[in-house]
């Protein structure tokens, strides 16, 4: 028991140190931060053991680890008290919505299912009175066969400013990450990952409210890119059915491909982050956990809003694991937040995040 207490705090030590290791040399360790959740909780059950078991110098095994550990521990649980969200915003307030909407669902016009959800989603977006929307994995189209979610959200919910890269690409359909605004954007830019990788880009966007100007990026990094044969192989493995070596490699393959690609994508955002000249606010979808090299280099200095006004794991991508938070709004320290939700409707693959922010620090 003690060589298995050994190991297990050995690992989650390991864990720990993914931050510090950038994934393009050790991406065998970056991908153990998948584990990080079940490394800690045994390193817990250690600990308790040991004190049932009135082994109290054993319990410094864990005890130990779990002290050198806390900055891991300190990212991936939210240790606030719940609280209600107050629909009313404070004076000078800036609400900003996060959400990857999953391309709201639904592509062609019609009155199917998709649409239903569509137009819910587009309710529940009004609902949050939101200054600032920053959408992932958004659609729209020129096409009138297909929904122009730009227009139906410009009129419908009132956000008169807005910016989108509109690759043109032949076919009238747009994929990428949008941000719209009810306050004016004075300027505006993109970066272009390097490939490969997916098509969508780093954009900002510098919003003028009132006296004040905060720089507004929004992303959404490289997925896994798993499909129908990926999640069946998943689930054998899960089930410990047929061989596990066989379904684990085309897996481990391409986690490997989406934390190195990551890994690149987050060094730009980090070098665009520390270049502004104003306030930051970064809502993204990194498809990378909080104990990532992706997290770390992304947030830098700036605060983790869930980390601030939210509580526990704070899951926001609804499949796999109730573990992953992949989905996040950091602030500048020159802004504080004031309040956080995330909005727990099933419409999309992600919950929507919410925060107010007050210009002025903390």
């Amino acid at each position: 028991m003690i060589w298995a207490n050994v190991m297990a705090v050995a690992l989650f030590l390991l864990s720990c140190l993914i931050p510090l290791l950038h994934p393009q040399q050790w991406w065998w360790v970056s991908l153990m931060g998948l584990a990080f959740p079940f490394l800690l909780f045994v390193v817990i059950c250690f600990l308790f053991g040991w004190l049932i078991l009135l082994k109290f110098r054993l319990t410094l095994i864990s005890l130990s680890a779990l002290i050198l550990g806390y900055k891991s521990i300190g990212v991936f649980i939210a240790f606030n008290a719940p609280s209600s969200f107050e629909v009313k915003k404070e004076a000078k307030t800036i609400r900003v919505v996060s959400w990857n909407v999953a391309r709201f669902i639904e592509l062609t016009r019609n009155n199917n299912r998709g649409s239903l959800t569509r137009k819910k989603m587009l309710a529940l977006l009004a609902e949050q009175k939101a200054d600032v929307l920053c959408l992932q994995e958004f659609y729209t189209s020129d096409n009138p066969a297909y929904y122009d979610n730009i227009t139906s959200i410009r009129k419908q919910l009132g956000y008169p400013y807005f910016y989108f890269s509109k690759d043109r690409d032949g076919d009238l359909n747009y994929y990428s990450s949008v941000i719209f605004s009810r306050y004016p954007i004075i300027d505006s830019g993109l970066i272009r990952f390097p490939r490969p990788s997916q098509p969508e880009v780093l954009l900002q966007a510098d919003i003028q409210a009132g006296n004040s100007v905060i720089r507004v990026v929004t992303t959404h990094l490289q997925s896994q890119r798993f499909d129908k044969q990926d999640y069946r192989r998943i689930e054998k493995i899960r089930d410990r059915e047929d061989s596990l070596f066989y379904q684990f490699i085309p897996i481990v393959g391409k986690l490997k491909r989406g934390v190195v690609i990551r890994s690149v994508q987050a060094d730009i955002i980090a070098s665009l982050v520390a270049d502004s000249p104003y306030p930051v606010v970064l809502a993204a979808d990194l498809n990378d956990v909080p104990n990532s090299y992706t997290y770390f280099t992304v947030r830098g200095s700036l605060q983790d809003a869930f980390l601030q006004k939210g509580y526990g794991l704070g899951r926001t991508f609804r499949g796999l694991s109730p573990t992953l938070r992949i989905d996040y709004i950091f602030a500048d320290p020159r802004l504080r937040v004031r309040q956080f939700k995330r909005v727990k409707k099933d419409y999309s693959d992600h919950y929507m995040l919410v925060t107010d922010l007050l210009p002025g620090g903390r």
